[in-house]
């Protein structure tokens, strides 16, 4: 077994530091690119929100609601 000494201990701190400074970089890059992900996420629940509204205003003013009646499912052809 080789012998402990201060040279090899501060050798593994300095890989141990390097590890842990790399690791910090890739933290900081995954929550760069998870806020990403949360802002599209969050304008696309936008945009659907509004063509939920948009879609809603226009059954009410067609009555679609109150007036459907019960038709056949669309056959392409």
């Amino acid at each position: 077994m080789p012998e402990v000494t201060n040279e090899l201990m501060y050798e593994l701190l300095k890989r141990v530091h390097g590890d842990l400074s790399e690791m910090k970089f890739d933290l900081q890059e995954i929550k760069r690119r998870m806020t990403g992900a949360e802002e599209a996420l969050a304008g696309v629940n936008r945009r659907l929100d509004r063509h939920d509204e948009r879609l809603e205003r226009i059954e009410r003013r067609l009555e679609l609601r109150e007036l459907a009646e019960p038709q056949r499912p669309y056959e392409p052809k």
